[in-house]
């Protein structure tokens, strides 16, 4: 496929802690993106730049209360989702980037609002740590849409305990209020049924996936709706036929990394996984994320 962007990520040579908030334009020393029809195929090109970043865990957990944590040096799998989605989803609202200042002021209320629930940062439980809920969240906000059903998903329901069961792993949870608030969520989650594509079943449907298509990897552990998320990027085998491969944050590799094998094979051999969920963004950005709007709120 030809090249169809330039991507230019260039940062401060200081290191930044990992939970940092950028304040100022020097902090995003320049984005330069030629954005490609659709932010697909930008947020494509954009992820890409960010292979060989390392692979680090609970970067958004080092503020005692909760706030908007920017951080380029290291990801996790949902920190690159959402870093790169709001990357791409800012560039296309400023097609004509001129003005740093106007593209991080944009560039941070876009990630806001696909963090934090319906895009207001209102203490721990009020971002979407459930990627069920952070789905349909972004659906709503006309950013993208769940794919699973029309391209051939079932429809299953299970019930989502983990956080709660689970709280040593977030220090957070020792708030009772924290804790309550996220069993609220827990429960809503757990009384929605949803659909999904089986592992065995991901071979057959791998060619209506599309180039940038986000997949959220669901959980074969009980209590857990979702384990690992990433793109959708096609490459050609050894054997010269494309296959789509995933695009991810590893905790395998430490970094992220294009799976060497194609998306089928990763997750049928990972008995972590138990098939995919397949969200598809809408091919022009929403108008609630203009730079009006990013104005009135920062």
């Amino acid at each position: 496929m030809k090249k169809l962007f330039t991507v230019l990520v260039a940062f401060l040579p200081h290191v930044y802690s990992f939970a940092q908030e950028i304040t100022s334009p020097a902090a995003l020393r320049e984005v330069a993106v030629t954005p490609g029809p659709t932010p697909a195929e930008t947020v494509v090109a954009i992820s890409k730049s960010f292979q060989g970043r390392p692979y680090v865990a609970h970067t958004l957990d080092g503020n005692e209360t909760e706030k908007l944590v920017v951080n380029f040096r290291a990801f996790d799998c949902t920190t690159f989702l959402e870093t790169t989605l709001a990357l791409s989803l800012a560039r296309h609202q400023l097609l004509n980037l001129r003005d740093s200042v106007q593209f991080e002021r944009l560039f941070r209320t876009t990630l806001t609002r696909i963090r934090y629930r319906h895009g207001a940062i209102n203490g721990y439980a009020s971002r979407l740590h459930y990627f069920s809920e952070w789905l349909f969240d972004n659906e709503q906000k006309g950013i993208l849409q769940d794919v699973t059903r029309q391209i051939g998903g079932m429809q299953v329901s299970k019930p989502v305990s983990y956080m709660t069961k689970a709280t040593w792993k977030y220090p957070q949870l020792a708030d009772p209020k924290n804790r309550q608030q996220i069993a609220q969520i827990e429960s809503a989650i757990s009384q929605q049924s949803f659909w999904f594509i089986p592992k065995k079943q991901i071979r057959d449907i791998e060619g209506s996936l599309k180039e940038g298509d986000i997949i959220m990897l669901t959980a074969s552990r009980p209590g857990l709706d979702m384990k690992h998320v990433g793109y959708v990027v096609w490459q050609n085998d050894a054997d010269g036929k494309p296959r789509p491969h995933l695009l991810h944050a590893s905790s395998q590799y430490g970094q992220v990394v294009i799976s060497e094998e194609p998306l089928a094979e990763y997750v049928q051999w990972n008995r972590q996984f138990s098939g995919i969920r397949v969200a598809r963004l809408n091919e022009t950005a929403p108008q609630s994320l203009s730079y009006k709007e990013a104005r009135r709120i920062n």
